[in-house]
């Protein structure tokens, strides 16, 4: 007789893990290119502002896959979806390091965002289906793990073959290497139920058991609920205030509070630092806790940073205030995502875990571009005062999904 305390069969601990190794490996590049940009730049002779094309096409590459994730995996399965994305991710960044033009990388980054898009919002949409609220947290704080990691890879490689070529070939190898691991695991990966429409009266009932990942509704129809548009407002301010803050920290305490760069350096990787272990405690205390109150709990810690961080008395405050954001903010986009269903019902799940995910990227673009505006235009301080604003917003949007759950 099984009971609770039993562990997980063995192919589906193993898909377990091989999604937190996934994660890790998608985590791994996210910074490369950021720490790499002076020394490449200087080899293909481009302005400064020549980034933005790259995270112009790779954003939309991310989009595209994200946004159409549900179709894609009704019509082929998560697993052949993860063994082609995995392997345009790598032949993206292994054709960085042979590439003969900035426009060959530009276009290149198409299609690694493309890929990254699949794995990211495709392995959230099978553990909202398939795991529990832990498992999810894991998830990320895998992610959490190849973001810091990232940089390191990157300086190192700068430090002894004085290129940014050697971090690329590493990143992408392994990359081959996860296409490898889901090679033969592509059968294993739950597929859609082959089902017919069933009115939703019978579904209700209790009929006929479906999965998230089971059903096939439109997506223009999951497109025109207004829960879905609440849950996109919700991705949109958390994903930008995130990288607001892991974008902007380095130079506000350098070029606002006159902190030496090497401080600022140790302040900038903290945030990552606690932002990693938030997730792994949070998989760890999931299940003691009540999801509702988790989030509320986290999203007012962050606010708490946040306020610190603008307020400044002392300089240790603001420091506290990242590390503090950091911690809080953690837990609350893998929390987003599982209770994803709870928000908007089981049949519009899978698509709207999708649209989020896009929302997600669409708020990590244009949120940090907003605050390098007003930073320009008003001064630094703006950064944390915009970063209040957004969590506000955020803490708004789920108290008010909250009330109309519970009026549903």
């Amino acid at each position: 007789m099984t009971t609770q305390a039993d562990p997980l069969p063995l192919p589906r601990t193993s898909l377990l893990a091989l999604a937190y190794v996934a994660f890790v490996v998608l985590g791994l590049p996210i910074s490369l290119m950021g720490v790499a940009w002076p020394t490449l730049r200087a080899g293909f002779a481009l302005p400064l502002d020549a980034l933005g094309l790259l995270l112009i096409t790779s954003t939309a590459g991310y989009l595209v896959s994200s946004f159409l994730i549900a179709r894609l995996i009704n019509r082929f399965g998560i697993g052949p979806l993860l063994v082609v994305s995995s392997l345009l991710s790598a032949a993206s960044l292994l054709s960085y390091t042979i590439a003969p033009s900035w426009g060959f990388i530009v276009g290149m980054g198409a299609v690694g965002g493309f890929g990254s898009g699949v794995i990211d919002a495709g392995l959230n949409t099978y553990l909202a289906a398939e795991y529990n609220e832990g498992q999810m947290q894991w998830l990320h704080a895998s992610f959490g793990l190849g973001a810091t990691l990232s940089p390191l890879l990157m300086s190192a490689s700068l430090a002894l073959f004085a290129d940014w070529r050697p971090a690329y070939i590493f990143a992408g190898l392994v990359t081959v290497l996860l296409t490898a691991c889901f090679w033969p695991t592509v059968s294993a990966w739950k597929r859609p139920k082959e089902m017919m429409e069933i009115p939703a009266a019978e579904i209700e009932s209790g009929d006929l058991a479906r999965g998230l990942m089971d059903y096939r509704t439109p997506l223009w129809e999951t497109l025109f609920r207004w829960v879905t548009w609440v849950s996109i407002l919700m991705f949109l301010l958390y994903t930008g205030a995130e990288l607001t803050l892991g974008n902007w920290t380095y130079t506000l305490f350098t070029e606002g509070r006159g902190v030496s760069p090497q401080l600022a350096g140790l302040w900038a990787g903290g945030f990552w630092a606690t932002f990693t272990i938030g997730r792994i405690l949070a998989g760890i205390y999931a299940r003691r806790i009540r999801l509702n109150t988790l989030m509320i709990g986290e999203i007012a810690l962050a606010l708490l940073g946040a306020g610190l961080l603008w307020w400044n008395p002392v300089p240790w405050a603001g420091v506290a205030g990242v590390f503090l954001v950091g911690f809080a903010m953690a837990p609350i986009f893998p929390g987003l995502v599982s209770s994803t269903s709870q928000r908007v019902s089981p049949r519009h799940a899978a698509n709207t875990i999708g649209i989020q995910i896009s929302a997600g990227a669409v708020g990590g673009a244009f949120l940090p571009s907003l605050a390098g505006f007003l930073a320009q235009r008003i001064s630094l301080e703006a950064i944390p005062v915009m970063l209040t604003v957004a969590l506000l917003g955020l803490l708004g949007l789920y108290l008010f999904s909250i009330r109309v759950r519970k009026a549903d």
